[in-house]
């Protein structure tokens, strides 16, 4: 552990993120591979994206991936595929970011919202469960923040109702249950490029993957306007490609993406030492405070690093670490059953129980797999001072 006296009397900033620095190991490799496609005019379907997606199909241990624009696209195109449309029934979580429901809503479907585990902050399966009805044509579970959602359960569940899983691992990829990866439980399973990602691109990009040989060839299709062959469309798709440049420069970013998984998981660990040298681990010391649960069957890869801080002060120690120049944020303040576009959906407030309270009292730390330990510790000292100043200790 690095020395605490010293680390913590430096007052630099500690950003929420740094795209740039560890973007600035790999720049020459990434400008070699991104000048290649360049010289080779191939923009788009280039041979590069070929390589991707068979490397991630290998990777969610699936049999085929098809690449797209944004991990929003391969929402949405994963329903287009299931023919899901007016009438239909998704049930996805409310604690999500946007694109997991809205994707529902541009078919015309109904948005199903359930509640969340309290702990995991994943889809509760008991809730997807009652959830059910005889319109339910699709569940996507969302595996928040890089752990997996209890996918055993929902699978279950699923199969005994006859229902597709979507898997949405935007936050996940990487990440497995019970030693299965993300992306290979559900019928398909979607993967966001976003360069805040845990393999993050250079803009927007995403992938789908499945095992099904139909599907797959459905959703290729669906991507490029439903055109097969060129000016003639069997379907009404969309243009939604995963770019030439996008491709190569994940490339070379794949044969980094087990150093940024234990980059992330050893930083985890080190915030769960401080944590506990600080007193504020839930065992002792200060009671306001609660740390990341951790599913004994995930394998966890930290996109986020969430506390949980209740009676009114998560807000007050955010802009306390604002102001001490360390970056926070809240993933997410406001359920998407509290969205002003969803409330003709009828969620009274009180009806997500666990949602909403986790959209009260959640704070995301930076935890970048380029994150220096002196940072992790001016992070740790600066919300143990607020505690100290602000919240009560455990008798």
């Amino acid at each position: 552990m690095p020395n605490s006296h010293q680390q913590c009397s430096s007052n630099i900033p500690v950003p929420l993120l740094d795209v740039g620095r560890g973007n600035s190991v790999i720049r020459d490799e990434v400008l070699a591979a991104i000048a290649e496609v360049y010289d080779s005019g191939r923009f788009l379907h280039g041979p590069q994206v070929t390589d991707l997606e068979n490397y991630l199909a290998a990777r969610c241990h699936s049999k085929f991936a098809v690449g797209c624009a944004s991990g929003s696209d391969a929402l949405l195109l994963a329903l287009m595929a299931l023919d899901i449309g007016p009438g239909d029934e998704v049930i996805v979580p409310s604690f999500t970011f946007f694109a997991t429901a809205s994707c529902v809503s541009r078919l015309g479907a109904k948005i199903v919202f359930v509640d969340i585990d309290p702990r995991t902050y994943n889809i509760d399966p008991n809730a997807v469960e009652a959830a059910i009805t005889t319109r339910t044509r699709a569940i996507i579970p969302v595996h928040l923040f890089g752990q997996s959602a209890a996918l055993t359960e929902i699978v279950k569940i699923a199969s005994r109702n006859d229902i597709p899983v979507i898997e949405d691992a935007a936050q996940a990829i990487g990440a497995a249950y019970h030693g299965r990866p993300v992306c290979s439980w559900g019928q398909m399973g979607c993967i966001s490029f976003y360069p805040t990602k845990n393999l993050g691109g250079f803009g927007d990009g995403g992938m789908l993957t499945t095992d099904n040989e139909q599907l797959a060839d459905r959703l290729r299709l669906l991507a490029g306007h439903g055109m097969r062959p060129r000016y003639y469309h069997s379907e009404v798709g969309i243009n939604s490609r995963l770019d030439t440049f996008q491709a190569a420069g994940l490339l070379v970013k794949c044969r980094h993406l087990d150093h940024y998984t234990l980059a992330r998981q050893t930083n985890a660990q080190r915030y769960f030492e401080l944590f506990h040298e600080a007193g504020l681990d839930g065992a002792r010391g200060f009671d306001d405070l609660t740390l990341p649960y951790v599913d004994p069957a995930a394998f966890h890869v930290w996109n986020q690093f969430s506390l949980r801080i209740p009676f009114g002060r998560r807000d007050a120690l955010r802009t306390y670490l604002q102001q001490s120049q360390i970056g926070c944020e809240i993933y997410y303040p406001v359920p998407l059953h509290e969205q002003t576009c969803f409330r003709r959906l009828g969620y009274a407030t009180g009806s997500l129980p666990h949602t909403e309270a986790a959209a009260r009292e959640i704070l995301h730390l930076p935890i970048y797999p380029e994150m220096r330990p002196e940072e992790q510790t001016r992070v740790v000292s600066q919300v143990a001072s607020f505690f100290r100043a602000n919240c009560r200790a455990v008798a």
